[in-house]
């Protein structure tokens, strides 16, 4: 998709809108940690940052991303920041206090939410109330070409009130596509920005925080009348009743109104922070009845009711009873709202029988993938009650069958904190599982109080040298920076001495014994102990492979020997290797075409039948 198209029509991700509108803004600076849905924000501009002269990094966590692009924003150079809503928790102890500050250029805060979870675990949360709890002007698109017009708008209020403001997408507008007509491509020059010492901005100690406090207050009173012609009516006629909505939700209301042929007055809120209370009084002064769609917690619902308290008593407010508080909305959840709000019969769903039943399939490491490794030898050698912590990387996979080897996934880098909690209040050693990226996110502090406070786990830090997850973004690990520039490798070995911890060591999981026997001796002692699992992520392996073009070497199942165990399949589980049954015998094959070379299946095969493709054709060949 061609982000710096220059005055032509283009068709865009919902993020990389966002990015291109803020380019055509004249940012230049934008940090961000990768995180679904918000990912390809940052991606974009990475890909296309020093050709415009804007400098771009992948921060080491959210709240470190926040205070690079506050402190630019202090010196006077145009910001953005984007994270994932979890993200927002993080950086959270950083905006607070900056509302309060204000800032010299504008600066931009992207968060994408994810209800339903489609890119996340851990909780559908509701980053709206962020805008309400920090005082943060917030703008919220309901598609791509609306997420182009208000990113630009966001960075508008942010310049002329001198404040972040908060632009918020959920995932159904941060991946949807548009076609959106982009404006003339301007190449600007680099601006160097100066940090001017100014106790009087920066004092935010007693007696002067509760005077920012006022003046932030009075901001967010400015911006509420000033920027409401962003709110819109839609089918402006007289009517009993209308529906006000915001984000994706606006845009599934307008397709359901479309399709069962009704003209309801809709009211469409972009500003949702703060909400203009005029525009939502003259909306429901004359109604009998509004239904208020919205994206998860009812934050305009319970406003709207607020406000028919004082103009319009005896309104009917519909909305969480009709709409649930979890889950994304899509046509089928909104047109049953609408459709009990206007006291019309909903049609039951025919019932689509099928004649064969689709297996339950759960999701599953790559081929060759080294975490799946790791878990399978850490597994062999621990004891069987041993409790396994979870954290955020593609290993929490590890949940699911055959491992099961995350007990809990909490946040990034609690599953040392707690683990440290098990181990103090109970004495039970856990196994902790942290990726690399996820170690210098958060891992570190946590690693530290452990160290410090005498706890025991085994902590694994599985280091495929990137941040693959969420796209294969750069990390300390990786060698390079967002631009593409070296770096220097950081390992997490280095930080685990530097803390004092005495048992560190470094394997390779493609090598089970290693791994096996390092596992052993760690787990039995006594004290705190770090292991790096280090393999590179196998599908950047394979990219690389590609380019170089190197055939990584093939593995087979020598049937004369094989045992038929399962162990390959039922327990490794990798999908390379298939289980048939014809003609009622067992067999098991190695699909070629899969096969990623790791090897690891001919290590752990008791019967020693999995070798590589060429050595069984090779002796195969001499028999004849």
């Amino acid at each position: 998709m061609d982000v710096l198209a220059s005055n032509k029509k283009v068709v865009l991700l919902g993020n990389e809108a966002i990015a291109r509108s803020a380019i055509d803004a004249g940012m230049q600076f934008a940090s961000a940690y990768p995180g679904t849905p918000s990912s390809e924000i940052g991606m974009t501009i990475a890909k296309v940052a020093k050709d415009l002269n804007i400098y771009f990094e992948f921060s080491t966590n959210e709240k470190v991303a926040f205070e690079a692009a506050a402190g630019a924003a202090f010196s006077g150079v145009t910001s953005l920041v984007c994270m994932k809503h979890f993200g927002f928790n993080v950086a959270s102890d950083a905006v607070i206090p900056v509302a309060y500050l204000g800032v010299n250029a504008p600066l931009v805060i992207v968060c994408a939410d994810d209800p339903d979870c489609f890119g996340s675990a851990q909780s559908e949360q509701d980053s709206r109330y962020y805008a309400k709890l920090a005082g943060l002007p917030m703008l919220e698109p309901s598609d791509p070409e609306d997420a182009y017009f208000l990113t630009k708008q966001a960075f508008e209020i942010s310049a002329k009130h001198k404040i972040p403001v908060m632009l918020r997408t959920t995932t159904k507008v941060s991946h949807a596509i548009q076609t959106i007509k982009l404006p003339k491509l301007k190449k600007k020059k680099a601006k160097k920005g100066f940090f001017k010492k100014d106790i009087s901005h920066y004092y935010n100690i007693r007696p002067n925080l509760q005077e920012l406090h006022k003046k932030l207050l009075e901001k967010l009173n400015s911006i509420e009348k000033e920027f409401n012609f962003l709110n819109k009516i839609y089918n402006n006629k007289n009517s009993a009743c209308g529906i006000i909505c915001s984000g994706v939700s606006f845009d599934l209301v307008m397709e359901i109104l479309q399709e069962i042929n009704k003209k309801i007055p809709v009211a469409k809120l972009s500003l949702t922070w703060p909400i203009n209370q005029k525009f939502i009084a003259n909306f429901i002064k004359n109604k009998q009845r509004v239904l208020v769609v919205e994206e998860l917690e009812p934050i305009i619902e319970d406003f709207v009711k607020k406000t028919a308290k004082e103009i319009n008593p005896k309104l009917e407010v519909y909305g969480k009873n009709v709409l649930p508080r979890n889950g994304a909305f899509d046509i089928s959840k909104v047109k049953n709202a609408i459709l009990k709000f206007l006291n019309q019969k909903i049609k039951p769903k025919k019932e689509i029988k099928f004649s064969f039943k689709i297996p339950k399939r759960f999701p599953t490491f790559c081929q060759g993938c080294p975490h799946r490794a790791t878990f399978y030898a850490v597994k062999q050698v621990v004891p069987r009650d041993t409790i396994f912590a979870g954290d955020i990387g593609c290993y929490m996979l590890g949940i699911y069958k055959p491992y099961e080897m995350q007990d809990f996934i909490i946040c990034m880098g609690a599953s040392e904190g707690v683990a440290h909690g098990i181990n103090k209040a109970s004495k039970q050693k856990p196994v902790v599982f942290i990726g690399d990226s996820t170690f210098f996110h958060a891992g570190m502090p946590a690693l530290l109080n452990m160290k410090y406070n005498n706890s025991k786990p085994l902590v694994i830090v599985m280091d495929n040298r990137i941040t693959a997850m969420t796209g294969h973004q750069p990390c300390a690990t990786t060698g390079k920076t967002a631009l593409g520039d070296a770096s220097p490798l950081i390992n997490p070995e280095d930080v685990a001495k530097a803390f004092g911890i005495k048992n560190v060591a470094v394997v390779n999981p493609y090598n089970q014994k290693e791994v096996m026997q390092k596992v052993k001796e760690f787990y039995s002692k006594d004290e705190l102990a770090v292991i790096v699992s280090r393999a590179q992520c196998r599908l950047l392996t394979m990219r690389e492979f590609k380019k170089k073009n190197i055939q990584p070497v093939k593995f087979q199942i020598n049937q004369d020997v094989c045992k038929k165990c399962g162990i390959c399949t039922d327990k490794f589980s990798c999908p390379a290797i298939e289980k048939h049954v014809v003609n009622g015998k067992l067999f098991f094959t190695i699909n070629q075409d899969l096969c990623w070379g790791c090897g690891v299946c001919s290590q752990i095969c008791p019967a020693k039948a999995i070798k590589p493709s060429k050595l069984l054709t090779k002796n195969k060949n001499k028999k004849k």
